[in-house]
């Protein structure tokens, strides 16, 4: 899924800079989402459904996929690209970019202020820069590796380091999550739900796994978990948290959401009770779609 990066394209870029190409990137995207939302009203109208009849696809998301695809063709034209919405290429230059033009579809249908667009860089299987905006807000994450993570506020031209919760302590943990689309899969989402919720402090559903990640790496929850996301849910907000003091236990980007693998991520010194929890309670065993 992700090509490797021969030495003849070692250096024609750096982290930094492809970051500042997702980060501009996602908010010139924000911006048209937030116009075509205002030009057509009510969303319901412009929805279809994809993998369940509880599982939207609107024509913003396609059009924010198109408008990314094209955006980054013209700028790194020998990248590649995985999209949620079917865009796919091939990468010649060893990077591909992973592309969510609405990540919580469900929030943008409702209007309810927690979707992102989320891009993201990877090479050899590894993300290695990327951007989150919440479209409502502006709020722009971002991280190259190796750099940092940083939120830009846009009400007050802001840059803010981000920096996990110092926790260790799993029973005071506000833990955030969120559910798939198949009736299965949610049903045993129910199960590990109630072996969580009496060990924490308290739980999150948001909607957004892309956003959940980077409320994280802001300290705003102090765990996420979920199973059977596709790559283009997470990439980008892996690597913001990893770069804010997290710990994440990820699958491959080349393992598709069908698998039902969990993704969590925590502080490191509540990571091993957050596993062993997960161990005891059976969530880290793949969950059937």
């Amino acid at each position: 899924m992700m090509e490797s990066m021969d030495s003849t394209h070692a250096h024609t870029f750096s982290f930094n800079e492809l970051r500042a190409i997702a980060s501009e990137t996602v908010t010139l995207t924000a911006a048209r989402i937030r116009d075509k939302r205002a030009d057509l009203g009510d969303m319901w109208a412009y929805t279809n459904t994809k993998s369940s009849a509880v599982d939207p696809v609107t024509i913003v998301d396609t059009l924010a996929e198109d408008f990314i695809a094209n955006r980054l063709q013209e700028l790194r034209p020998e990248d590649g690209l995985i999209g949620e919405e079917g865009t796919g290429t091939p990468s010649l230059s060893g990077v591909t970019w992973i592309v969510d033009p609405i990540d919580g579809t469900v929030n943008f249908v409702y209007g309810l202020p927690q979707y992102a667009v989320s891009i993201a860089a990877a090479i050899d299987g590894e993300v290695v820069a990327g951007a989150v905006i919440n479209v409502e807000t502006g709020v722009l994450y971002s991280a190259a590796r190796g750099q940092g993570a940083y939120k830009y506020l846009p009400d007050n031209d802001e840059i803010v380091a981000l920096r996990v919760n110092d926790i260790d302590d799993i029973t005071q943990c506000l833990v955030a999550t969120g559910f798939g689309y198949s009736t299965t899969r949610r049903a045993r989402q129910a199960q590990v739900l109630t072996g969580v919720l009496p060990v924490v402090r308290d739980i999150r559903r948001m909607g957004s796994a892309a956003l959940d990640l980077c409320h994280l790496a802001d300290g705003e929850v102090d765990v996420y978990y979920e199973h059977g996301l596709s790559c283009w849910d997470y990439a980008a907000g892996i690597l913001i948290a990893r770069e804010a003091g997290a710990r994440v236990h990820a699958p491959s980007l080349s393992i598709p959401g069908q698998s039902g693998e969990i993704l969590y991520a925590a502080p490191y010194p509540v990571f091993d009770a957050v596993t062993d929890l997960f161990d005891t309670i059976g969530a880290l065993t793949p969950l059937e779609q």
